[in-house]
């Protein structure tokens, strides 16, 4: 017993002692790092001392201080950021629905701004600006070496004011000016149209307002066809969409899945993990539903679009999204400022992220380009009547039709037409409401 409570005790003393071979460093290299941290503030604020009293000019203490936060926040991701008082305000406003500016969703690449996309009906959409512009100058001064927040803050001013940008975009051999006046921004979270028996639904943003508008649009226009029995399917347009709330996001993504994960944000602790799942209600009552996407569609847009893929809810028709795939948390500081803080990844429900990959379509369908019309250019082939059997003088008439059921297909025929001329006008939409069109035709008939 004696020789057993020695050996116990002889244990406890060997465990103490690799404790503390093994503790010792750990504690000495945390006390380093705790060291090297100290120093580094020390040289901040040395730096920040001589900056006051040797600068060539006077600067606001403040200002050097928010400027050094920033640009820590900057250094992290292109999407974190100080707000200021005055942009955290502008941010609460923005998302209610209504604020001042352009209209542009911006990020930044290679030091200069990016336009992830116009937003509908905007100074800057009607102006012609486009997903992937580069906007290398704002009246005449170079954009080059501001942070992202500096450079939105030299494309704000008054409302009424004229702003002019030059724009660098693919395909063009030069860079070009573009003259804007700025504008209150209203934003329409949802417009909503029939073409033919299908339902379109343009999500521009994800506001506050984006779940009801969306179900009071679609509502309508089901009613406007007479019920859904005279639905072909729905078209969800979130091209050039930029995104906004994630709760947003996954009630649209929620509103046509009856059951399943919409997605899932992983942060730096596991532990902070979040699932979130569809609840029982299909709006659009499982008729067939198409995405339309492009590279301006980013964040929330992206969320919605591979919900639907992943659960086969949707066709996704267009080209490759742009690839944002991070939560930002908006997190207030004193004095009425935040910061916008890049907290954690979301995964689609099959489990993939889409940063800087994007949503891949289904269908890969590119937008072409109009082409800038000219007086000299003849009429178009499609714009020329063909002449047909009905047009010869004599000619024998139908007598396996119905008066009605003759005017059944001239009525089919004018929607098919329609639907042709709509391909000059937007080929994208087009090809969405020709999916619908060959989904509804392989459906059960009565």
């Amino acid at each position: 017993m004696k020789k057993f409570v020695m050996a116990a005790l002889g244990g406890t003393l060997a465990g103490a002692i690799a404790t503390t071979q093994v503790a010792g460093p750990l504690l000495a290299q945390e006390s380093a790092s705790n060291a090297s941290v100290y120093e580094q503030l020390d040289l901040f604020g040395d730096i920040f001392e001589r900056i006051r009293n040797q600068y060539v000019e006077e600067v606001e203490a403040n200002e050097l201080i928010e400027a050094a936060i920033d640009g820590m926040l900057t250094s992290l991701d292109p999407h974190s950021s100080y707000l200021s008082p005055d942009d955290a305000a502008a941010m609460q406003v923005q998302t209610r629905g209504e604020f001042g500016g352009l209209g542009i969703e911006v990020t930044q690449e290679e030091g200069f701004v990016k336009v992830v996309s116009p937003i509908d009906g905007t100074p800057a959409a009607e102006a012609g600006i486009e997903a992937g512009d580069f906007i290398t100058h704002v009246d005449g001064e170079s954009m080059l070496g501001l942070t992202l927040d500096k450079a939105v803050e030299r494309m704000r001013g008054s409302v009424g004011s004229e702003i002019i940008i030059t724009v660098v975009r693919e395909g063009e051999p030069e860079p070009f000016d573009v003259s804007i006046i700025r504008d209150i921004i209203e934003l329409q979270a949802v417009r909503s149209r029939t073409q033919g028996n299908a339902v379109v639904l343009r999500v521009t943003t994800f506001n506050d307002k984006t779940t009801p508008n969306l179900v009071s649009k679609l509502d309508e226009e089901v009613e406007a066809l007479g019920g859904i029995d005279n639905v072909d399917g729905f078209i969800l347009d979130l091209r050039n969409n930029p995104g906004g709330l994630l709760t947003q996001a996954i009630r649209v993504s929620d509103a046509f899945l009856e059951e399943g994960e919409i997605v899932s944000t992983r942060g730096r602790n596991p532990a902070d993990g979040d699932r979130f799942n569809a609840t029982p209600g299909d709006l659009a009552q499982g008729k067939p539903i198409v995405v339309l996407i492009n590279g301006g569609s980013a964040s929330a847009s992206e969320i919605v679009a591979g919900a639907l893929q992943d659960h086969r809810r949707a066709i996704v028709v267009g080209t490759k999204s742009f690839g944002k795939g991070s939560v930002q948390t908006v997190m207030p500081l004193r004095g009425s400022s935040g910061m916008r803080l890049t907290t954690a990844r979301y995964y689609t429900p099959s489990g993939r992220s889409i940063q800087s990959l994007g949503v891949s379509p289904d269908i890969v369908v590119e937008q072409p380009r109009r082409a800038a019309a000219t007086e000299e250019e003849d009429e178009p082939a499609s714009a020329v009547r063909q002449r047909s059997e009905a047009d010869l003088r004599g000619s024998l008439n139908n007598d396996s039709l119905s008066e009605d059921e003759i005017r059944q297909i001239e009525e089919d025929r004018a929607k098919a037409e329609a639907a042709a001329a709509l391909r000059e006008e937007d080929y994208q939409l087009a090809y969405a409401i020709d999916i619908l069109k060959g989904l509804n035709a392989l459906g059960p008939q009565d």
